[in-house]
């Protein structure tokens, strides 16, 4: 029987964070004075833990599994830890405890595909695609994706988007693309639709903060198809 997806996570350690297996999450607490990490079997658990810092702490070990290294020189930076890129990151004013969201598209219009990434580890929380579309219109949903997949399981953090045009759209509930409704591209206007009205019936309750490529690098979530 194949083994369970584990996720660690380490309040107190050479680097907080969330990790995939337990190599990492030893590495940042072997050694370190009254370290504080716990094992959780879901995606949602760890991340609502590590958000919350009166989550009660305790001590975990637990089986190895695969982790997925990160795409940005930022967080790996992190892990590695150069000091340079660290203060880089800090002073830029980057926060690890986020989640980044990305879109890529073959043409435009073309077959897109958007995900969603946790920024502390790299680790990928959600994908859709491909389906028919634009790059914006993949941004526009990504953003909804996450504000929605937050509120289904009860956590709270920011969202970095790189799409000025998306960030607008979400802001404004509307998803404002030119792009054609016909039979090739009506899955994805359901989808919009879909997202659109859970914007009229929810609140924006986290930031949606522009990712600054200038300061950071490409996104977590980037497809690096560029």
């Amino acid at each position: 029987m194949a083994k369970r997806q584990k996720y660690y996570v380490v309040w107190r350690g050479i680097q907080p964070g969330i990790y995939l297996t337990w190599e990492e999450c030893e590495h940042q607490v072997k050694g370190f004075p009254n370290p504080k990490y716990k094992a959780f079997d879901t995606e949602a658990e760890a991340m609502a833990a590590f958000a919350d810092p009166d989550y009660p702490l305790g001590n975990h070990t637990d089986e190895p599994s695969r982790h997925n290294e990160s795409k940005i020189e930022v967080i790996k930076a992190v892990k590695d830890g150069n000091d340079t890129l660290i203060n880089k990151a800090v002073s830029g004013g980057l926060q690890l405890n986020a989640l980044a969201v990305d879109a890529a598209c073959s043409g435009n219009p073309g077959m897109m595909e958007y995900q969603g990434v946790y920024v502390g580890t790299g680790q990928r929380i959600f994908h859709f695609g491909p389906v028919f579309g634009t790059n914006n219109i993949g941004e526009f949903l990504a953003i909804v994706h996450a504000l929605a997949y937050m509120k289904k399981n009860n956590i709270s953090m920011p969202i970095y988007s790189d799409s000025r045009n998306a960030m607008s759209w979400v802001k404004q509930k509307k998803c404002r693309t030119k792009l054609e409704r016909n039979a090739k591209t009506e899955q994805l206007f359901q989808l919009i639709e879909r997202a659109e009205k859970w914007l009229q019936d929810n609140p924006l309750s986290v930031p949606i903060i522009k990712w600054d490529k200038n300061l950071w690098g490409e996104t977590p979530a980037d497809f690096g198809r560029k």
